[in-house]
Order: structure tokens, then sequence, then C-alpha cells
């Protein structure tokens, strides 16, 4: 399958085939880590960071360098762009160098340098626009395509026989969205896209928040159509509780509300107060009992102690490391694909 020169800003964007094709070539890298050494020899891979993190940096930098690239790291302040209220580089200048110098651009733009919903995808989509080589998201306002990728690689590992992998074993496996409370504010990004890449490969989607936390409702409909399309089920809940009967998978995360933008700010403090009083929305060995003796998944940092137990997080059932660790192999697979040679 050839997927040279694509862009990568949603899993939605890509195909069930070609979704596939990328988790069958991260398993075979994860099983023989260094055995792909030349896929992006002498390449670089920009990676421009609007927000810091901890594993998309280091997961991205071993695995460029795993398959024999090299991944550079890129921040606005250390660069001339234009921007709402400052003269510099435009979008198109910038993406049109940078596609002379490097094989793929990775862009990571979340909700607190954001001024309203959607304007870290718009940026991407911008970029994607006038750029020569591959986007990447690395966690953008809206979606997140790589831990998407890690996620549903885990959850089949976990659920498929002993010693195979068979995405299809997630077919009618029950995933349980449910938020948690707690003092991070997060984007709805990693949520959205676990929704959505869940629903593609047939998994019976079930979202639990309190009133007045819907996420976006555009990426709602597409996870019920996505459901409508694989025969599975979906329904939202506002029970704390109701969503974990009959669960598989459980992916219990804090997000922000759709009023956390207001004049054009991110009311971050706000939220955090919001959130933090409904502490019963939070995922604990009573709740999980309530399952199919799910896993439970979460895309990291874990806001400990309020959107999980400790007694949960470090379970037995517990998937967190073994999905943070696909973010490597996946990642791989997505620049050998997109950005590799031949």
């Amino acid at each position: 399958m050839d997927l040279k020169g694509r862009d990568l800003i949603t899993t939605q964007d890509w195909s069930g085939e070609e979704l596939l094709a990328a988790l069958d070539l991260a398993v075979k890298m994860k099983k023989d880590r260094y055995g792909f050494a030349d896929v992006l020899k002498h390449r670089t891979f920009f990676m421009f960071f609007y927000n810091p993190s901890v594993r998309t940096r280091q997961s991205f930098e071993c695995a460029a360098t795993e398959i024999g690239g090299h991944a550079q790291f890129l921040e606005p302040k250390s660069m001339r762009l234009k921007t709402a209220t400052t003269a510099g580089e435009t979008i198109e200048d910038a993406g049109k160098v940078m596609s002379r110098y490097a094989c793929g651009i990775g862009i990571r733009m979340l909700e607190d340098k954001c001024s309203r919903y959607g304007e870290g995808e718009e940026l991407l989509r911008e970029y994607a626009r006038w750029a020569e080589v591959p986007i990447v998201s690395m966690a953008h306002d809206k979606f997140h395509p790589c831990q998407g990728l890690a996620d549903v690689m885990g959850w089949t590992e976990w659920l498929s026989p002993k010693g195979t992998f068979d995405p299809g074993v997630l077919k009618g496996k029950k995933l349980l969205m449910t938020w948690g409370h707690g003092a991070l504010a997060r984007s709805w990004s990693s949520v959205q896209e676990a929704m959505l890449i869940g629903s593609r490969l047939g998994m019976d989607i079930t979202v639990a928040a309190p009133e007045g936390y819907d996420l976006d409702p555009e990426v709602v409909e597409w996870t019920n159509q996505n459901c409508k399309s694989t025969g599975a089920a979906f329904d939202t809940t506002h029970d704390v509780t109701s969503g974990y009967k009959g669960a598989h998978v459980v992916y219990s995360r804090n997000w922000m509300s759709p009023a956390a933008y207001r004049d054009g700010k991110f009311h971050k403090e706000e939220e955090i107060e919001k959130a933090m009083k409904l502490s019963d929305w939070i995922c604990d060995a009573e709740k999980m009992a309530l399952t199919e003796s799910a896993i439970y998944t979460h895309p990291m940092p874990i806001d400990r102690g309020h959107e999980v137990t400790d007694e949960v997080a470090s379970g037995p059932r517990s998937c967190i490391y073994d999905v943070a660790e696909n973010r490597l192999h996946a990642q791989k697979a997505i620049m050998a694909l997109t950005m590799g040679a031949k």
C-alpha cells in the first residue's frame, strides 16, 4: 500500500485498509525493533512544538533514530512566524521552505495555545495545504492520530489470543469513554481520536460525561456514522456508573467543557475549579467491577486520584505502559509509510 506523501491529521482521513497497514507495520517494527534502520536514512523530521510534551518528543526522537533518521526540535518562539499580532513569515512560506529541508513535519498545538476551539486544526490544515512533505499531528486541539493508533494497537495486543495480533478482535467489544474529574483541563484530542478509530474497527462506543461536557458534535456524528457502517452501537449517558456495565475497555480521562473558550481566551482555571467539584467521576475498582473484566487505558499523563485511582491505573488490567510504548512503534510506522524510502 502506497502512503508516501500522505498527511496524518486524524485517522478519520485514512481508509480502514490504510489504518490496518500502519498497525501491521507497527507490530512488525515492535517485534524487530532495530531491523528497519535504513528506512529514514539521512532524512530529517521536523518536530514543531507549540506545547511541551513528555512522551511525544521522546517517542518521536527515538522513532526517527531507530529507523535511521533524525528528529529536529523546533519552537515558535525561536522562529520569526507571522501571527495575528506580530509580523513574520507566513505559513505558506514556512511550509514551503521547511519542505526543502525535511522529509516531514510534525506539529503539536493544544488547547492553551489556541484562542478558540479548532484553531489548531486550522493551522495544521493550512500547513498541509502549502507543505510539499507530509504533515503529522503530534496532538492538536481536535485530534491525536498517533495516540489513536497506539491505543488500538495496545487494546488488540491485550484482547487477542496469546501470541497473535488481530485487530478484528476489537469488533463487538465495548469501549467506554468516561469523563474524569481533574486539575488539568484537557483538550478533546485524544478522546475524540479514540472514539473515531475505535468505531472504525467495529467497537461499540459509549461516552459518559456530566451534563455540560459534550464533545465536538461533528466528531460525535462521525463516530455515530462509523458505528452504523460497522454494525456497532453508539450511546451517550450522563450517569456516572451505567456505562461501565458490559465494557471491555475503559478510557477514563478529563476533558474541558464547550464553555472553556470565551472572548478569545482559554479559561483554564475556571475549567479546573468546575471539574474538581465533580469528584464522583473517578474510575475506581468498584466501577471496574461492573465491566466484563475490562482493561484500563489512558494516553497519559494521568491525573491519579482524580481521573482514576492508583489501584486501577497500576492494577493487573491496566495497559497504560503498553500503549505508551506503542507510540514509538506506531510513529515509526507512520514515518516509514509516509516519508521513508521504498
